[in-house]
């Protein structure tokens, strides 16, 4: 297996069967927790920028023509999740939770929320999707993930009584 396709695929994830790009997400799940029980949110945050990094140069060698993008290829959908979660792991940290503590809703929130924006694709995560190339491959995980970020946070907000 290629680098490529090994990074792309999040070591081969997107190769399981029926909804790879839910599988991707969900896989992002622990590697994000683990980087938040490891350093926080100021690695959770580097990290990220290195899978997006990453992502888009591995998605640039993976792809066979500019409007490709094939089931596959989640490391879009892990960049993605990574930055819905972003508001739960720096909530947490600025907090000074203990790094080992799930608090579970924020994690499935994260997860759903991102899901949604990036089956649904609203503006502008669809006219993200149908740039060619490795940057429409990754940029409406990212721009759904951001808009994910955000509900969490308003969620956050309303359930801990901070609006």
């Amino acid at each position: 297996m290629s680098w490529a396709r090994l990074a792309v695929t999040f070591g081969g994830v997107g190769l399981l069967p029926k909804a790879p790009g839910t599988w991707g997400s969900a896989a992002a799940i622990p590697l994000a927790w683990g980087l938040h029980w490891l350093g926080g949110f100021w690695l959770v945050g580097p990290a990220t920028v290195a899978v997006c990094v990453l992502g888009y140069f591995a998605t640039t060698q993976y792809l066979q023509t500019p409007d490709d993008d094939p089931s596959e290829v989640v490391i879009d959908e892990v960049a993605g999740m990574l930055i819905a979660l972003w508001p739960l792991s720096l909530g947490l940290t600025l907090m000074g939770t203990a790094p080992h503590v799930f608090p579970w809703p924020g994690w499935v929130l994260g997860f759903l929320l991102f899901r949604f924006f990036d089956i649904v694709k609203p503006f502008p995560v669809g006219w993200a999707d149908r740039l060619p190339g490795a940057t429409g491959v990754m940029l409406d995980d990212l721009i759904a993930g951001a808009m994910a970020a955000v509900l969490a946070a308003l969620a956050a907000g309303i359930s801990h009584g901070w609006f």
